[in-house]
């Protein structure tokens, strides 16, 4: 049945050109702006998933940042504390010196004054940010300097994970330590049990500085590697295939000239009644 009051056929390409220029302008925006799931409206769930993704991984950058700085806190400290042993070998070795009846106890000692002065000079100096992790309590009044290394994500939010670092504590293990003066044989011996005794302090804080220094440069590797794959996994939801994109926008736009030139021919079908009255 023919009707000029209701087109059928029009209505339908009408609601299929429709769904086609929906569909191209979709397309279109995601090739102009690269995402598939723009907002959450393209995509609630994923949208959601991608940006708890997105906040972690920018959480990651920060937190790498913190390692950083905290590192060459560390590390700082550490040089000290070898600077340390290595003044404190030197000490040893004068004091080696003066275990003879013919050495210069007076000037052995001066020397060695000279260099415990050093010793107490860099552990009074060794600091980054505020921080001297070589002192009683150089951390804010504190010993322990703490940095944040993780957050880890549970089901329910998310944990975070501190790295610690303790002082070693050489203002009162070395600076503050006994050391007898050499004035003579015995007592050159003596100070070179004390010196030795020193040394090994120095060694362990050295070494101990060493392992959390490590330990921080494993987290930033490992931070710096997790955020790349949140990064890479955010993309792998949100971002849109270009080349797919490419194909469907010119496969919409073939669509869309097939759909206009169907609704014109379909516009055209109510003129066609009028042969019905012509003689």
């Amino acid at each position: 049945m023919s009707s000029i009051l209701t087109n059928n056929s029009a209505i339908v390409a009408l609601q299929t050109l429709k769904g086609i220029n929906s569909n191209l302008a979709k397309t279109q925006t995601e090739i102009s702006t690269g995402k598939a799931v723009g907002s959450a409206q393209d995509n609630a769930a994923i949208w959601a998933i991608s940006k708890t993704m997105e906040s972690d991984q920018k959480s990651f950058k920060t937190i790498q940042t913190n390692l950083n700085v905290a590192g060459q806190t560390v590390a700082t400290a550490r040089t000290g504390a070898e600077d340390v042993q290595k003044l404190l070998g030197e000490m040893k070795d004068l004091a080696i010196g003066a275990n003879r009846s013919d050495a210069d106890f007076a000037k052995i000692q001066t020397q060695i004054a000279a260099k415990q002065e050093q010793i107490a000079s860099i552990v009074a100096g060794t600091q980054a940010n505020g921080v001297n992790l070589l002192s009683t309590s150089g951390v804010n009044g504190d010993t322990t300097y703490s940095v944040l290394g993780s957050l880890d994500r549970t089901g329910t939010g998310v944990t975070a994970s501190a790295i610690e670092v303790e002082s070693v504590d050489f203002e009162a293990s070395i600076v503050g330590g006994t050391l007898d003066a050499i004035t003579d044989q015995d007592s050159a011996a003596t100070a070179l049990g004390q010196i030795e005794a020193l040394m090994t302090t120095a060694v362990e804080g050295a070494a101990a500085l060493g392992s959390a220094g490590q330990r921080i440069t494993d987290q930033v590797n490992f931070v710096s590697k997790l955020s790349d794959s949140l990064k890479m996994a955010t993309g792998s939801l949100v971002d849109a295939d270009m080349e797919e994109s490419s194909a469907r926008l010119q496969a919409l736009q073939t669509q869309q000239q097939l759909g206009i030139q169907a609704l014109s021919i379909a516009n055209q079908a109510p003129s066609s009644i009028l042969s019905l009255f012509r003689g």
